[in-house]
């Protein structure tokens, strides 16, 4: 039992609105980091030696077949940026977009981070499947935003040894 007991439909209603706050309240939180934060590697946002510059993704997952067909909100806030297409192809750009990329991707690790939080009114099996809606709606965005970067950082990084 949980510690909250609601009935399943209104557990239910919850999690949705639950979502819903979530999504936007992530999205608004991220929206406003400053650049000068999204610049700082964390231990989740590092890119992982097996990654190898986005190739994994590519070979493994075969991302490229599948990655424009998600959504994408990075606009959604007043001043944000999407990340369908590049602004450019200079350095700048390329950095700013790798910047944009880990925004989005704490975005919805903060959402997931929300999964735990409905078993405190959910049956276990409802939180359960909650929880799988998350990783179902938030994992391949983030493989998608880690996968850009990789390959962004790439590409500065040989454009930077060119002489």
């Amino acid at each position: 039992m949980p510690p909250i007991e609601l009935d399943d439909k209104v557990a239910l209603g919850l999690d949705i609105v639950v979502w819903i706050v979530a999504g936007f309240a992530a999205g608004y939180a991220a929206h406003r980091r400053s650049l000068e934060r999204l610049g700082r590697v964390g231990p989740v946002t590092r890119l992982r030696r097996f990654e190898q510059g986005g190739r994994w993704y590519e070979r493994r997952l075969r991302i490229k077949r599948w990655k424009d067909r998600l959504p994408e909100a990075g606009a959604f806030f007043a001043g944000g940026v999407s990340k369908k297409h590049l602004v450019g192809r200079d350095p700048a750009s390329l950095q700013r977009f790798v910047l944009e990329s880990r925004r989005a991707e704490l975005t919805h690790w903060w959402v997931l981070g929300v999964g735990p939080l409905l078993f405190l009114w959910n049956p276990v099996w409802l939180a359960v499947v909650m929880c799988v809606y998350a990783a179902a709606a938030n994992v391949p965005c983030l493989l998608v935003q880690r996968y850009n970067r990789a390959r962004l950082l790439r590409v500065l990084a040989r454009a930077s040894a060119t002489p």
